[in-house]
């Protein structure tokens, strides 16, 4: 594996890409594999080049490690913490590849809802391996990217309570009023009553319902 040139890649900023999409009534997070240690898992991410800016180094970064082109991210917040990319797992993987890997460095973070079915990510660079991992069932992954997750379902979260319609990015064109509630119920983190989640969603607001093959259906 060929180490990363530091006159290239700016050895202390990085961008990380958290993609957030909704499959078989679940909540899932796309994930990159990037070793065989433990916490071989981990979002999709790398340094920034010297020559772009972090929206070009978003969109690079997610396509050289999974193949996705023309994914809308959201720039979320920077992670600074010193002890951030501590560890002996990582900084033995950061050595097979970059030529400081006890750098210190800020990862400047990103985020997307997508829907999983429309996408057909492949690993490339130092990704062995992509898939789609339910948020439920998350293993320790590398550096902080649990925290930058967990933050990251908290902006997803608020955002959803104050624009109902965003639940649309993540669904089918035609979708089940069961199916948006467990959205909501997978993003919150929380069951929530069937009659009153009716009202809070229908509330000002117009639905097509449509009656074929699937039960209360609506486009």
């Amino acid at each position: 594996m060929t180490i990363q040139k530091s006159n290239n890649l700016n050895p202390h900023v990085s961008v990380d890409c958290v993609i957030f999409g909704f499959d078989q009534n679940e909540l899932q997070i796309l994930l990159i594999k990037r070793g065989t240690t433990k916490a071989a898992y981990a979002l999709p991410g790398d340094l920034i080049k010297d020559d772009e800016n972090l929206d070009e180094s978003a969109s690079r970064t997610l396509y050289e490690l999974t193949g996705l082109r023309n994914i809308f991210l959201h720039q979320l917040q920077a992670f600074g913490d010193p002890k951030r990319l501590q560890g002996y797992e990582n900084v033995e993987w950061l050595e097979s590849i970059r030529e400081n890997p006890k750098a210190r460095v800020i990862t400047v973070v990103y985020y997307a809802i997508v829907k999983p079915k429309k996408l057909h990510p492949k690993a490339a660079s130092f990704a062995s391996e992509v898939k789609w991992v339910p948020v439920v069932d998350l293993p320790d992954l590398a550096f902080d990217h649990n925290e930058i997750i967990a933050q990251a379902l908290v902006h997803l979260a608020n955002n959803l309570k104050k624009e109902p319609l965003l639940a649309f990015e993540m669904l089918p064109k035609k979708f089940t009023f069961r199916e948006l509630q467990q959205l909501y119920e997978e993003v919150l983190g929380k069951k929530m009553d069937k009659r009153n989640f009716r009202k809070k969603i229908f509330s000002g607001r117009s639905f097509n319902p449509f009656g074929r093959k699937r039960r209360r259906c609506f486009s």
